[in-house]
């Protein structure tokens, strides 16, 4: 792994307005490239609807990374990548894992903590506790804007006058976490699906809660008549496919849930191995001492009144206690295809860069990256040089060239991306085996993807050292 060396440049300070994921990973890279840097943080002076704290690079949503598997897996792929190009996210959520099968999931507080604690040590880096209202001091000639999917609404309003564009915006659903102590484990039982162990070793990893279908049934006419909480301001509440509320995909059919957050595959009751369970809830760990679980795909948008009422009707759930009760919060992102250069630059605007989910990724890796990538940029600018973008056959290099113009189609309109291969050039799936024997069908797309992956790492590895 290359790691930039932290030897302070004489340039004028970078200035990053956001410390979430991406605005605290920008920040640590343009600090160990040797540039000045300042992070504006506006918590605790004001608060947000989904932050509980006052830490840096919070999470708020879930505390999964998802899949770490690097050959078959595109956001596994991009774990890779960033743990080369020394991703202080990646490093402190190593530090701070929680078994999650074959997921990369952290304790939130301890890794919050860790990345706080290591960029308040950093020498080449201030943080000010401030609010940034609306658009950053003329003065201020190299700026990262990483102020996430919860940006204030004066700098929202300001960035939508500069560019003439109406900020996009979704809503994105918070799921429940609940007390492990209030689960009825003589119902639920621990295994990762088809017992793939993750990151940790541990291949039982999640709590299961079984439903026939009886138990289903009724589950679905709760969810659908359920009180939900209802927007006046919005005629059409859109949201982002990746983190859809459970009442929503019920809505689009009955049998939804049991193809996807419910889904019963991979599976098998040690109390009875001979029923097939109709549906199963999944319960993630939510922290490292493993006292709170995270329901795994439960974003909702159901009244705190009901949700309590409605999960507890979950077999394993029925005396449960919650941490917290899901909720909603709107998220903001730019038109980055239309709007950005290829160094995430404001086209009409230069001196602000943005990073994070206001460009319209999706994820906390994804985020996260994108501010790995805004701040190497940043502070090679403030270096008097310009720095090229990854190759676009890495993961990194995907994401940017997506984000500033790879979505853009006659009659379409952006919308926020996960990392996915797909978005990565194509390679032929091999067909043969090392021996020369014929390799199925169903088994070539994973050996596509490592081939992809292999060659993702090697690029990467090039344009680290370039």
């Amino acid at each position: 792994m290359r790691r930039l060396t932290a030897t302070p440049l004489a340039m004028t300070p970078i200035h990053i307005i956001g410390g979430g994921l991406a605005g605290s990973e920008a920040a640590w890279q343009a600090a160990q490239a040797g540039a000045q840097v300042i992070l504006h943080e506006m918590r605790p002076h004001r608060g947000t609807d989904a932050h509980q704290t006052e830490g840096l690079a919070e999470l708020v949503c879930s505390n999964s990374f998802r899949s770490d598997d690097w050959e078959g897996n595109a956001v596994g792929l991009l774990h890779a990548e960033m743990r080369r190009c020394d991703s202080i996210i990646m490093s402190a959520g190593d530090k701070h894992q929680v078994p999650a099968g074959s997921a990369l999931a952290v304790d939130r507080d301890g890794f919050s903590a860790e990345v706080t604690a290591r960029l308040e040590a950093h020498p080449n880096i201030t943080i000010a506790r401030e609010e940034i209202a609306g658009l950053p001091p003329a003065g201020w000639d190299n700026v990262i804007v990483a102020t996430g999917p919860l940006t204030s609404p004066a700098l929202a309003e300001a960035i939508g006058a500069l560019t003439g564009e109406g900020s996009l915006s979704f809503f994105d659903a918070i799921a429940p976490i609940l007390h492990f102590d209030s689960i009825d484990m003589e119902i639920a039982w621990r295994q990762s699906r088809y017992d793939k162990a993750g990151p940790g070793g541990d291949a039982a990893a999640y709590i299961n809660c079984p439903m026939n279908r009886e138990q289903y049934e009724a589950f679905i006419d709760a969810l659908l008549d359920g009180p939900k909480a209802e927007f006046k301001d919005w005629e059409h509440v859109p949201y982002f496919d990746g983190c859809l509320p459970i009442e929503v995909m019920a809505e689009r059919g009955r049998e939804t849930l049991r193809h996807g957050p419910m889904k019963p595959v991979g599976l098998t009751n040690p109390r009875d191995p001979t029923v097939k369970a109709h549906a199963i809830v999944q319960l993630r760990q939510d922290n490292a001492l493993g006292t709170l679980w995270n329901m795994v795909g439960f974003q909702t948008k159901l009244k705190h009144g009901a949700q309590a009422d409605v999960f507890r009707m979950i077999p394993g759930l029925g005396e449960a206690q919650f941490a917290r009760l899901g909720g909603l919060h709107r998220n903001t992102f730019l038109n980055s295809p239309k709007l950005l250069d290829t160094q995430l630059r404001l086209k009409v605007e230069p001196r602000l860069r943005f990073a994070g989910q206001v460009t319209g990724v999706e994820g906390y890796v994804e985020s996260a990256a994108i501010g790995l990538l805004a701040g190497r940029f940043a502070a090679a600018q403030a270096a008097g040089h310009a720095l090229e973008i990854p190759p676009p056959t890495t993961a990194l290099g995907a994401l940017v060239a997506h984000i500033t113009g790879g979505h853009l189609v006659e009659g379409g309109s952006f919308q926020p991306m996960n990392i996915n291969y797909g978005l990565l050039p194509p390679m032929e799936a091999p067909r043969k085996d090392e021996t020369g024997a014929p390799i199925p069908l169903k088994m070539r797309g994973r050996a596509k993807k490592r081939l992809m992956s292999v060659r993702a790492l090697a690029d990467l590895d090039g344009w680290l050292a370039g």
